[in-house]
Protein backbone atom coordinates (compact mmCIF):
# COMPACT_ATOMS: atom_id res chain seq x y z
CA UNK A 1 0.00 0.00 0.00
CA UNK A 2 2.24 2.93 -1.04
CA UNK A 3 1.06 6.78 -1.07
CA UNK A 4 -0.03 8.41 -4.35
CA UNK A 5 1.84 6.45 -6.67
CA UNK A 6 3.46 3.10 -7.29
CA UNK A 7 3.87 0.65 -9.84
CA UNK A 8 0.50 0.26 -11.01
CA UNK A 9 0.11 3.57 -11.46
CA UNK A 10 -0.27 4.90 -14.95
CA UNK A 11 1.57 7.86 -16.07
CA UNK A 12 1.28 10.52 -18.79
CA UNK A 13 3.43 13.75 -19.04
CA UNK A 14 1.49 17.10 -19.85
CA UNK A 15 4.21 19.03 -21.90
CA UNK A 16 5.70 15.52 -23.09
CA UNK A 17 7.59 16.95 -25.88
CA UNK A 18 9.15 19.78 -24.68
CA UNK A 19 12.70 20.36 -23.46
CA UNK A 20 12.09 19.83 -19.63
CA UNK A 21 9.21 17.16 -20.43
CA UNK A 22 11.48 15.39 -22.54
CA UNK A 23 14.32 14.85 -19.96
CA UNK A 24 12.50 13.88 -17.09
CA UNK A 25 10.43 11.47 -18.78
CA UNK A 26 13.35 10.00 -20.04
CA UNK A 27 14.83 9.54 -16.54
CA UNK A 28 11.51 8.60 -15.49
CA UNK A 29 11.62 5.88 -17.80
CA UNK A 30 14.59 4.76 -17.04
CA UNK A 31 13.82 4.60 -13.55
CA UNK A 32 11.06 1.55 -14.16
CA UNK A 33 8.18 4.10 -13.91
CA UNK A 34 5.50 3.25 -15.68
CA UNK A 35 4.68 5.81 -18.30
CA UNK A 36 2.18 5.59 -20.49
CA UNK A 37 2.23 8.54 -23.01
CA UNK A 38 2.19 12.09 -22.33
CA UNK A 39 0.27 15.27 -24.22
CA UNK A 40 1.23 17.94 -26.53
CA UNK A 41 -1.47 19.63 -28.18
CA UNK A 42 -1.24 19.54 -31.74
CA UNK A 43 1.21 16.42 -31.88
CA UNK A 44 -1.64 14.12 -31.33
CA UNK A 45 -0.95 10.57 -33.49
CA UNK A 46 2.55 10.42 -32.88
CA UNK A 47 5.52 8.95 -30.40
CA UNK A 48 8.18 10.67 -28.76
CA UNK A 49 10.20 7.80 -26.25
CA UNK A 50 8.49 5.41 -28.39
CA UNK A 51 5.21 6.35 -26.03
CA UNK A 52 2.28 7.65 -27.53
CA UNK A 53 1.21 11.15 -27.76
CA UNK A 54 -2.10 12.93 -27.14
CA UNK A 55 -3.52 15.68 -28.08
CA UNK A 56 -5.59 16.03 -25.14
CA UNK A 57 -6.14 14.34 -21.22
CA UNK A 58 -8.84 13.22 -21.75
CA UNK A 59 -7.69 11.11 -24.87
CA UNK A 60 -4.94 9.66 -23.05
CA UNK A 61 -7.48 8.53 -19.97
CA UNK A 62 -9.72 7.12 -22.91
CA UNK A 63 -6.86 5.21 -24.87
CA UNK A 64 -4.34 4.13 -22.13
CA UNK A 65 -6.04 4.12 -19.09
CA UNK A 66 -3.92 7.24 -17.41
CA UNK A 67 -4.81 7.76 -14.01
CA UNK A 68 -1.67 10.42 -12.90
CA UNK A 69 -0.01 12.69 -14.86
CA UNK A 70 2.99 14.75 -14.06
CA UNK A 71 3.54 18.19 -15.94
CA UNK A 72 6.27 20.42 -17.36
CA UNK A 73 3.50 22.65 -18.87
CA UNK A 74 5.07 26.06 -19.18
CA UNK A 75 3.79 28.64 -16.04
CA UNK A 76 1.34 30.44 -18.29
CA UNK A 77 -0.49 27.54 -19.17
CA UNK A 78 -0.01 25.09 -16.16
CA UNK A 79 -3.07 26.00 -13.98
CA UNK A 80 -4.87 25.24 -17.70
CA UNK A 81 -3.11 22.00 -17.70
CA UNK A 82 -4.24 21.37 -14.18
CA UNK A 83 -7.61 21.91 -15.08
CA UNK A 84 -7.78 19.64 -18.14
CA UNK A 85 -6.72 16.96 -16.06
CA UNK A 86 -8.99 17.18 -13.31
CA UNK A 87 -11.80 17.62 -15.63
CA UNK A 88 -10.46 14.05 -17.56
CA UNK A 89 -10.69 12.34 -14.38
CA UNK A 90 -6.66 12.12 -13.61
CA UNK A 91 -6.32 11.03 -9.71
CA UNK A 92 -3.16 12.47 -9.45
CA UNK A 93 -1.94 15.62 -10.41
CA UNK A 94 1.66 16.55 -9.84
CA UNK A 95 2.87 19.75 -11.14
CA UNK A 96 6.56 20.40 -11.49
CA UNK A 97 6.28 23.91 -12.88
CA UNK A 98 7.65 27.12 -11.14
CA UNK A 99 6.32 30.29 -11.68
CA UNK A 100 2.79 30.10 -12.20
CA UNK A 101 0.46 33.18 -11.34
CA UNK A 102 -0.86 33.50 -7.91
CA UNK A 103 -4.29 34.37 -9.65
CA UNK A 104 -4.34 31.38 -11.87
CA UNK A 105 -3.42 29.03 -8.98
CA UNK A 106 -6.36 30.44 -7.32
CA UNK A 107 -8.72 29.56 -10.36
CA UNK A 108 -7.03 26.10 -11.00
CA UNK A 109 -7.28 25.58 -6.95
CA UNK A 110 -10.69 26.19 -6.80
CA UNK A 111 -11.94 24.30 -9.62
CA UNK A 112 -10.78 21.50 -8.73
CA UNK A 113 -12.40 21.48 -5.06
CA UNK A 114 -15.30 19.37 -5.93
CA UNK A 115 -13.39 16.46 -8.73
CA UNK A 116 -12.43 13.16 -7.26
CA UNK A 117 -8.56 14.34 -7.79
CA UNK A 118 -5.24 15.44 -5.74
CA UNK A 119 -3.02 17.63 -6.71
CA UNK A 120 0.85 17.78 -5.63
CA UNK A 121 2.86 21.50 -6.46
CA UNK A 122 3.12 23.62 -8.32
CA UNK A 123 6.75 24.11 -7.98
CA UNK A 124 7.80 20.59 -6.44
CA UNK A 125 10.29 18.03 -6.97
CA UNK A 126 7.21 15.39 -7.23
CA UNK A 127 6.53 12.17 -5.61
CA UNK A 128 8.56 8.92 -5.35
CA UNK A 129 7.75 5.38 -4.11
CA UNK A 130 11.33 3.75 -4.41
CA UNK A 131 12.17 0.49 -6.92
CA UNK A 132 7.95 1.51 -8.50
CA UNK A 133 7.44 4.67 -9.40
CA UNK A 134 9.58 8.27 -9.85
CA UNK A 135 7.15 11.03 -10.72
CA UNK A 136 8.73 14.04 -10.50
CA UNK A 137 12.40 15.27 -11.04
CA UNK A 138 14.51 13.35 -8.27
CA UNK A 139 17.70 11.62 -8.51
CA UNK A 140 15.95 8.02 -8.10
CA UNK A 141 19.46 6.58 -7.16
CA UNK A 142 19.26 8.45 -3.44
CA UNK A 143 16.09 7.01 -3.35
CA UNK A 144 16.15 3.14 -1.55
CA UNK A 145 12.79 1.06 -0.85
CA UNK A 146 11.96 1.41 3.39
CA UNK A 147 9.78 1.92 5.99
CA UNK A 148 10.22 5.82 6.41
CA UNK A 149 8.01 8.68 4.64
CA UNK A 150 9.23 11.76 3.75
CA UNK A 151 7.07 15.34 3.45
CA UNK A 152 9.25 18.35 2.13
CA UNK A 153 8.71 21.90 0.98
CA UNK A 154 12.20 21.71 -0.38
CA UNK A 155 13.11 19.64 -3.45
CA UNK A 156 16.92 19.29 -2.55
CA UNK A 157 16.06 18.75 1.28
CA UNK A 158 14.07 16.03 0.23
CA UNK A 159 17.22 14.20 -1.49
CA UNK A 160 19.12 14.83 1.44
CA UNK A 161 17.30 13.83 3.57
CA UNK A 162 16.61 10.30 1.84
CA UNK A 163 20.50 9.99 1.47
CA UNK A 164 21.09 10.17 4.84
CA UNK A 165 17.80 7.85 5.75
CA UNK A 166 19.39 5.37 3.53
CA UNK A 167 22.53 5.40 4.81
CA UNK A 168 20.79 4.50 8.53
CA UNK A 169 19.65 0.94 6.44
CA UNK A 170 16.35 2.55 7.05
CA UNK A 171 14.78 3.67 3.92
CA UNK A 172 12.10 5.54 2.16
CA UNK A 173 8.12 4.35 1.62
CA UNK A 174 6.94 7.18 -0.21
CA UNK A 175 8.75 10.97 -0.44
CA UNK A 176 6.27 13.70 -1.09
CA UNK A 177 7.36 17.10 -2.33
CA UNK A 178 4.60 19.58 -1.83
CA UNK A 179 5.83 22.47 -3.19
CA UNK A 180 7.48 26.03 -1.92
CA UNK A 181 4.65 28.13 -3.67
CA UNK A 182 2.03 30.11 -1.26
CA UNK A 183 -0.89 28.11 -3.03
CA UNK A 184 0.03 24.49 -3.33
CA UNK A 185 -2.83 21.60 -3.94
CA UNK A 186 -2.09 19.09 -0.68
CA UNK A 187 -0.54 20.73 2.51
CA UNK A 188 2.24 19.38 4.60
CA UNK A 189 -0.74 18.03 7.08
CA UNK A 190 -2.35 16.69 4.36
CA UNK A 191 0.82 14.76 3.14
CA UNK A 192 1.85 13.55 6.55
CA UNK A 193 -1.87 12.33 7.36
CA UNK A 194 -1.46 10.20 3.94
CA UNK A 195 1.96 9.00 5.33
CA UNK A 196 0.79 8.38 9.19
CA UNK A 197 -2.30 6.36 7.68
CA UNK A 198 0.48 3.91 4.79
CA UNK A 199 0.35 0.78 7.28
CA UNK A 200 4.31 0.27 5.00
CA UNK A 201 5.22 3.87 6.87
CA UNK A 202 6.61 3.10 10.49
CA UNK A 203 8.11 7.30 11.00
CA UNK A 204 8.32 10.53 8.94
CA UNK A 205 10.28 13.13 8.22
CA UNK A 206 8.50 16.43 8.19
CA UNK A 207 11.06 19.50 6.08
CA UNK A 208 9.53 22.85 6.00
CA UNK A 209 10.77 26.63 6.17
CA UNK A 210 9.57 30.05 7.03
CA UNK A 211 6.58 31.30 5.96
CA UNK A 212 2.94 30.50 6.62
CA UNK A 213 1.05 28.10 8.70
CA UNK A 214 1.17 24.47 7.05
CA UNK A 215 3.90 22.92 9.26
CA UNK A 216 1.81 24.25 13.03
CA UNK A 217 -1.29 22.97 11.13
CA UNK A 218 0.46 19.43 10.05
CA UNK A 219 1.67 19.44 14.02
CA UNK A 220 -1.16 20.13 15.43
CA UNK A 221 -2.98 17.68 13.59
CA UNK A 222 -0.33 15.45 14.73
CA UNK A 223 -0.46 15.68 18.44
CA UNK A 224 -4.60 15.66 17.90
CA UNK A 225 -4.37 11.90 15.84
CA UNK A 226 -2.72 10.49 19.09
CA UNK A 227 0.12 8.50 16.45
CA UNK A 228 2.54 6.18 17.68
CA UNK A 229 4.34 6.47 14.80
CA UNK A 230 7.41 9.12 15.27
CA UNK A 231 7.48 12.02 13.13
CA UNK A 232 11.24 13.82 12.80
CA UNK A 233 11.30 17.67 12.14
CA UNK A 234 13.36 20.24 10.55
CA UNK A 235 12.26 23.68 9.85
CA UNK A 236 15.21 25.63 6.89
CA UNK A 237 15.16 29.45 7.41
CA UNK A 238 16.70 29.89 10.62
CA UNK A 239 18.60 33.11 9.78
CA UNK A 240 15.85 34.52 7.11
CA UNK A 241 15.58 38.28 7.44
CA UNK A 242 11.66 39.04 8.17
CA UNK A 243 9.51 40.44 5.29
CA UNK A 244 12.19 39.32 2.60
CA UNK A 245 11.25 36.37 0.14
CA UNK A 246 13.74 33.45 0.65
CA UNK A 247 13.49 31.13 -2.86
CA UNK A 248 10.45 29.97 -2.85
CA UNK A 249 7.58 32.22 -3.19
CA UNK A 250 5.99 31.02 -0.11
CA UNK A 251 9.20 31.59 2.11
CA UNK A 252 8.58 35.03 3.52
CA UNK A 253 8.23 36.01 7.15
CA UNK A 254 4.99 37.50 7.38
CA UNK A 255 4.82 37.80 11.65
CA UNK A 256 6.00 36.17 14.77
CA UNK A 257 4.18 32.63 13.87
CA UNK A 258 5.87 32.49 10.83
CA UNK A 259 9.72 32.23 11.98
CA UNK A 260 11.67 28.77 12.18
CA UNK A 261 11.86 29.45 15.77
CA UNK A 262 8.27 29.99 16.52
CA UNK A 263 7.36 27.02 14.08
CA UNK A 264 9.79 24.54 15.96
CA UNK A 265 8.69 25.64 18.86
CA UNK A 266 5.01 24.19 18.22
CA UNK A 267 6.47 21.30 16.67
CA UNK A 268 8.03 20.47 19.50
CA UNK A 269 4.94 21.29 21.94
CA UNK A 270 3.27 18.85 19.63
CA UNK A 271 5.42 15.82 20.66
CA UNK A 272 7.69 16.13 17.27
CA UNK A 273 11.42 15.41 17.12
CA UNK A 274 13.01 18.57 16.04
CA UNK A 275 16.60 18.72 14.73
CA UNK A 276 18.48 22.15 14.00
CA UNK A 277 20.30 20.75 10.86
CA UNK A 278 19.26 18.86 8.46
CA UNK A 279 22.66 16.88 8.97
CA UNK A 280 20.83 15.20 12.13
CA UNK A 281 17.58 14.05 9.90
CA UNK A 282 19.13 10.56 9.45
CA UNK A 283 20.70 10.04 12.85
CA UNK A 284 17.91 11.64 14.64
CA UNK A 285 15.31 8.93 12.40
CA UNK A 286 17.89 6.13 13.95
CA UNK A 287 17.63 7.41 17.21
CA UNK A 288 13.75 7.57 17.42
CA UNK A 289 12.99 3.83 15.90
CA UNK A 290 15.91 2.56 18.11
Amino acid sequence: MSVLVNKNSKIIVQGFTGSEGTFHAGQMIEYGTNVVGGVTPGKGGQTHLDKPVFNTVLDAVNEVGADTTIIFVPPAFAADAIMEAADAGIKVIITITEGIPVADMITASNYIKGKNCRLIGPNCPGVITPEEAKVGIMPGFVFKKGKIGIVSKSGTLTYEAADQVVKQGLGITTAIGIGGDPIIGTTTKEAVELLINDPETEAVVMIGEIGGQLEADAANWYKDSGSKKPVVGFIAGETAPAGRTMGHAGAIVGGSDDTAQAKKKIMRACGIHVVDSPAEIGKKIAEVLG
